[in-house]
This record gives structure tokens, C-alpha cells and sequence, in this order.
């Protein structure tokens, strides 16, 4: 089995991307709470616990856990001071092998949109997938709908590879979504 060596750290011109501590829970609750419209009409239906600190502090010792086996690297996007949460970027359903792949989910906060930040950040996190934990491949899929998250992924060097209908259930209903993955450009 994959372990990672040490917890990621990364930063850009704006922002720094790191797994969060258990004890860093309010401020992605506080997150998830200001966002909870904005990112409804993305994301699958949540229950009232998703938006408690409680929830977060145990989700992120699951993230941190699932770190050190290798299973994902779940990013969470703050500014440079880490004192507010503006987004997430997650790497999640981690396969070695022969397929050296991975899932690709990411959310930014309402009062950040358009402003480059998430490009930044995944841009960021992106190097550190193919370059420190080794990835061939990154998968990301979007909803039809939602031209920003195709054109922010097409920028990032995504290609589209297909079109699963009803693929992901998104706030109560099942939606047709838009694969898209990139390869590791540093692979011959």
C-alpha cells in the first residue's frame, strides 16, 4: 500500500492549500454555513450535521487518515493567514495499479467566484498530484449546466471524454454530468 510521506503544504501567489487539522473544524463549518445555497444547486443534498463544526472535525480526521493510506488528498483552499476557508479541492477515490487515477471534486466560495482563485489553486494542487503523489491520470466531471466549472477545467487542460446521463444524484436529483480528465504532463 501507497502511504503518503508528509501532509501537503502549498502555496500560491494567493492562497495556501493544506489538509486541515481537527482543530481547524469551525472554520470550514463556517464555510460550508455561508456557502450553503450558493454550492446547493452543485452538490448532492446535505443534512443539517454537514454544516456543524462536530461533523468537520471528525470528516477532516477521516481526510487525514485517508491521507496516510493513500486514498485521497482532500485540499482545502484558505487564504494566506489560514483563517478563512475559500474553497476546497478534492482528490478522492485514489487507484494505483495500473490505472494511476483519481476523482477530482472542487468548491469555492460565493464571494471568491471570478476571480482566478480556483484556477490557482487547482493549478497548484494539480503539480503536486502528478509531481509528489504520482498520478497518470486526473478525472473531473460537471454538470452541463454549469459552463464556469467546464471552461475552468478545459483552461486547466481538461478534455472532454464523454457524457454519462443521470450519473451523480445533486440536490435530490439525478443528473446527466460531463467526464472530462487530464493526463500527467510530465509522462512520456
Amino acid at each position: 500500500m501507497f502511504r503518503q510521506k508528509s501532509l501537503p503544504h502549498i502555496i500560491t501567489p494567493r492562497c495556501r492549500l493544506a489538509l486541515l487539522e481537527p482543530h481547524q473544524a469551525e472554520i470550514m463549518a463556517q464555510f460550508r454555513n455561508a456557502n450553503r445555497l450558493h454550492l446547493r444547486q452543485w452538490e448532492p443534498t446535505r443534512s443539517d450535521q454537514f454544516f456543524t463544526a462536530a461533523y468537520w472535525e471528525i470528516q477532516l480526521r477521516i481526510a487525514l487518515k485517508h491521507f496516510r493510506t493513500g486514498n485521497s488528498v482532500c485540499l482545502v483552499i484558505t487564504d494566506p493567514a489560514e483563517t478563512e476557508v475559500m474553497g476546497v479541492c478534492n482528490y478522492t477515490n485514489i487507484v494505483r495499479g495500473t490505472m494511476m487515477s483519481c476523482q477530482l471534486g472542487y468548491a469555492l466560495a460565493s464571494r471568491h467566484q471570478g476571480q482566478g482563485i480556483m484556477y490557482e489553486a487547482l493549478q497548484a494542487s494539480l503539480d503536486y498530484i502528478f509531481e509528489e503523489v504520482g498520478l497518470h491520470r486526473v478525472m473531473a466531471n460537471y454538470l452541463p449546466r454549469n459552463q464556469r466549472s467546464g471552461d475552468l477545467l478545459a483552461r486547466l487542460g481538461f478534455k472532454i471524454e464523454g457524457h454519462a446521463e443521470k450519473f451523480m444524484q445533486i440536490n435530490g436529483r439525478w443528473e446527466d454530468h460531463v467526464l472530462t480528465s487530464r493526463i500527467n504532463p510530465n509522462e512520456c
